[in-house]
């Protein structure tokens, strides 16, 4: 018998807990779990951790359906589907539109969490990367989460317990989950997607575990081939001006993703909004359309640049994890150790780029990549972030 935790790869130990902490909740009824208390498998504050792909945002939607389901998360019932479709009038998963949450965003959370909820007992919020809560931010939504009105349930996500403020941490139930094998993964693959086994198996191992990651490339021919495209990097950068050219075709291309993601809800929200203050209609009043929106729309862009640069951002991480892995490889033969290759498939470009250079020229050109991340995250213009990675690739010796 199938439910939603089974959409939960590779984590046995923390879907144990939140079956538990489901089956107890309708006993409780959302009033008498008190956070922190340590009595009972239910609380009303959670937050999961776990590496990127690990599946904290799966865990905290089944855990969520599971709550407001009348059986406990069948995964088949309205209640069930409408969590799956984001749809649920007591289920709300907050994901943040621009870099940070800002102190607004979490006052607006802290309104919506003292509402009822309609069809269950449990009002639950599921809050992606709770790691961009800044600390104003987090002092408003503080109190919400440490005292939350009867039926109110908090599920925060985040890399890391060390990525949340001590003081949101401090009152939340911790999960920690692990990153699924490979094994896990194209297990996964393969029973619930159908993908051919060969494939589900290349897919895992270059997804590195990292479920999403790994659907996408066993699906979806263009994400291979954009792989392809970033692994053939580190062999192309044979002259300084080929360090400038990769780096204008990652940012372009990061770009133009962003946009194709962005666009298509820009648009629809200007229209929406516009529409919201008569633009269109006819009647006394009209002519004032404009200059009463100016300062909405205005708020509204400003959002949607946000939203744009966060995208823009995580479609340039991909690539920068993409060659961590093949410099991963390459020391792995550089240093005769046994682990496997996460690009098996280009082990003889990998041997021979190992033969060409030495472990600590590879060291260099790793920690050039996670530079290059660090810089991203502190809003360095991309292209020039991304030319000094180049530069770094090419000749290590530049490396801090």
């Amino acid at each position: 018998m199938t439910d939603v935790f089974d959409e939960v790869v590779g984590q046995e130990r923390v879907v144990a807990l939140l079956r538990a902490a489901a089956a107890e909740a309708p006993l409780l009824r959302g009033a008498d779990a008190v956070p922190g208390s340590g009595a009972g498998a239910m609380t009303h504050a959670w937050l999961i951790t776990g590496p990127a792909g690990s599946g904290r945002s799966t865990a905290a939607l089944a855990f969520a359906a599971a709550l407001v389901c009348p059986r406990g998360g069948c995964e088949t019932c309205q209640s069930c589907l409408d969590v799956a479709h984001s749809t649920h009038d007591d289920v709300e998963h907050v994901v943040p539109e621009g870099v940070t949450y800002s102190v607004d965003e979490a006052r607006e959370l802290v309104r919506r969490s003292a509402m009822s909820a309609t069809r269950s007992p449990w009002h639950v919020f599921v809050v992606e990367d709770a790691d961009r809560l800044n600390e104003t931010a987090a002092n408003a939504l503080l109190k919400a989460i440490e005292e939350p009105p009867p039926g109110t349930v908090w599920i925060l996500c985040a890399p890391s317990s060390e990525d949340v403020l001590p003081t949101i941490g401090s009152r939340c139930r911790h999960l920690l989950l692990a990153t699924p094998t490979s094994q896990e993964v194209a297990t996964a693959l393969t029973e619930k997607f159908g993908v051919d086994p060969a494939m589900a198996a290349f897919a895992a191992r270059a997804a590195q575990g990292h479920i999403g990651r790994a659907r996408a490339l066993a699906t979806d021919e263009q994400a291979r081939l954009r792989r392809a495209d970033i692994l053939r990097i580190p062999t192309s950068l044979g002259a300084l001006g080929d360090c400038f050219v990769v780096a204008a075709d990652l940012a372009t291309t990061a770009k133009d993703i962003a946009a194709e993601l962005c666009d298509p809800r820009d648009a629809s929200e200007r229209a929406n909004l516009l529409a919201a203050y008569g633009q269109g209609g006819t009647g006394k009043g009209i002519g004032t359309v404009e200059r009463r929106v100016k300062g909405p729309l205005k708020e509204l862009e400003t959002r949607q640049k946000q939203r744009r640069t966060r995208a823009t951002r995580d479609q340039l991480d991909r690539p920068i994890t993409d060659l961590v892995a093949f410099y991963r490889d390459v020391l792995v033969l550089q240093l005769g150790a046994s682990s496997g290759l996460v690009n098996e498939e280009m082990r003889p470009t990998l041997e021979r780029l190992a033969a060409e250079s030495r472990p600590e020229q590879t060291l260099r050109r790793t920690a050039a990549l996670e530079r290059t991340r660090g810089l991203l995250e502190a809003n360095v213009p991309h292209l020039l972030a991304l030319e000094a990675l180049m530069v770094s690739l090419k000749d290590p010796s530049l490396t801090p």
